[in-house]
């Protein structure tokens, strides 16, 4: 069975191939929707890894941490969380 961390590492692997494929379109001169497809395909790919990191960090090291009585590390985490969030949705 595939792992949740493996799963991320392949949809990275894939935006990087089809990253790859967007240079090589824009260098011999692609057709702007097929390479605004891939483009929007590699979007998709790294919200979606971005989407299981984030998952994996909330089941693991943020459970973790509000287990914990260290109230310091547990606003910590809250702030991490709440960073990255906004972050993403710039």
């Amino acid at each position: 069975m595939v792992s949740q961390r493996e799963k991320t590492l392949i949809n990275f692997k894939k935006a990087q191939s089809s990253v790859g494929k967007i240079i090589k379109m824009m260098e011999e001169g692609g057709y702007c929707i097929d390479i605004m497809q891939q483009n929007l395909a590699v979007i998709g790919l790294l919200k979606s890894a971005h989407q299981m990191l984030m998952e994996n960090h909330l089941e693991t090291c943020f459970k973790s941490a509000m287990k914990t009585t260290n109230e310091k590390k547990k606003e910590e985490m809250i702030d991490e969380i709440l960073k990255v969030i906004k972050i993403y949705n710039k």
